[in-house]
Order: structure tokens, then sequence, then C-alpha cells
């Protein structure tokens, strides 16, 4: 008797080698450049709102935005609304309203 839950075997969608079908490969090589950009968007914003929370002592929007993972859309809320930053000053040095 034939045993569905061998690997490569039943329902599993993949071959009888175990192997998964082509589609998958192609998939994921037309996915790869749009999830390492999302990846690098998300890294970017999450490095630079980190850094201004950290500089004006807001400890908890820290801890908040290195735990939560948006794609950057809580780090740039925080950035534009809460920090109240221009654009001039997300790469400056001296961030204006520093709490402590």
């Amino acid at each position: 008797m034939y045993n569905m839950h061998t690997w490569g075997g039943g329902g599993y969608g993949f071959g009888a080698a175990g192997a998964p079908p082509e589609w998958v490969f192609a998939l994921f090589a037309i996915l790869a450049p749009f999830i390492l950009l999302v990846v690098l968007w998300s890294v970017f914003w999450k490095g630079l709102a980190l850094w201004h929370a950290a500089r004006r002592g807001q400890y908890w929007w820290f801890v908040i935005m290195l735990v939560v993972n948006t794609a950057g859309i809580l780090e740039i809320i925080y950035l534009f609304a809460v920090a109240k930053l221009h654009w001039r000053d997300l790469f400056s040095t001296h961030s204006g309203h520093i709490q402590h």
C-alpha cells in the first residue's frame, strides 16, 4: 500500500523526488528584489528613528520601534508627527528638541 505521508509523496505539492515545482523558484526570483527593497527601506527608517528617539531620551518610543516591525511606517510617523522633524533635520547631529 502507498504511504501518503512520506516526503515526496501524496498531496504535499512536491514531485516524486521531493523537490518543489519550478514555479516556486520563478516566484522567488521575481519576489526577491522586492523583498530586498522592503528590508533596506525598513532598516533605513528604523535606524534613523531609533537614533533620534535615543538622542531625545524617548526610551518608550525606542523600545516600541525596536520590537514592532511595520516596514518603516511607525518610524516615519514617529519622525515627522511625534518628533516633528523636517527632512533637513533627519541627518543633522543637532536635533533641536532633546528631552530628558
